[in-house]
């Protein structure tokens, strides 16, 4: 059995997910405005409009001194221009606010289960997620928030995954050394590779259909969450 005394968990995709797809949930606000546009065109348009701006303003542009908000207000206003609804740009700050909470975040099968009965088993127990800081409120939203005892955005940290010093301030937070700390997370490289560069054990969430990658060992993977604490005794 490994010798855990710390658990930190990434949230989208891990414990949370969106209950649609951005290009649906951006088309019916657009709608209730009277506007028409397309989900699918919305659904390009906001990958291209994010992945421009987080290369050009990495972090939410937390070393440019911008807000995260503002970070995100551009963002949505920029997918409305791309997908060719420019006055879709005056719905930023209703859909910024619509994302933070639990009419459009859910828990993922299992995730309040197994964070119970992880807390049932003395695990201290922390957020390390690639989020800004609505995180605290989405988590409280959908009943997640009190089974941690901290929550680290990489807004706060001023580092995001996979940079090691999002991990090291939350072992920090935790009081434990590295190798007493499980990181469990989705993505091979600022999850799975991010947290054992510093030490760390952890867990790659793989659905079915998912293939992890060849270097990740089996008694690493979780088929779902509920094979956590099977895994941990294993080890």
């Amino acid at each position: 059995m490994l010798r855990l005394r710390l658990l930190t968990w990434d949230v989208k995709d891990t414990l949370l997910r969106l209950r649609q797809p951005v290009g649906l949930s951006y088309a019916a606000a657009a709608r209730a405005r009277g506007l028409r546009a397309q989900p699918e065109a919305l659904d390009r348009a906001f990958r291209e409009a994010y992945g421009a701006q987080s290369r050009r303003l990495p972090n939410y542009g937390r070393g440019q001194g911008l807000s995260s908000r503002q970070w995100w207000l551009d963002v949505v206003r920029q997918t409305f221009v791309l997908a060719g609804v420019p006055d879709g740009a005056a719905l930023a700050e209703q859909l910024y606010r619509d994302y933070c909470g639990p009419h459009t975040w859910e828990a993922l099968p299992g995730a309040a289960d197994t964070l119970s009965r992880c807390r049932q088993r003395g695990f201290r127990m922390g957020v390390v997620s690639n989020f800004d800081n609505r995180l605290e409120s989405i988590l409280s939203g959908c009943d997640l928030r009190h089974h941690f005892d901290f929550v680290l955005t990489s807004e706060a940290a001023g580092a995001a995954k996979p940079d090691g010093r999002i991990f090291e301030e939350a072992l920090r937070l935790g009081g434990v050394p590295p190798e007493q700390a499980a990181h469990v997370g989705d993505d091979y490289t600022r999850d799975y590779r991010a947290a054992r560069a510093v030490g760390m054990h952890s867990f790659l969430l793989r659905t079915a259909g998912q293939q992890p990658e060849p270097d990740v060992s089996p008694e690493h993977v979780l088929p779902s969450l509920s094979h956590l604490l099977i895994l941990i005794e294993k080890g």
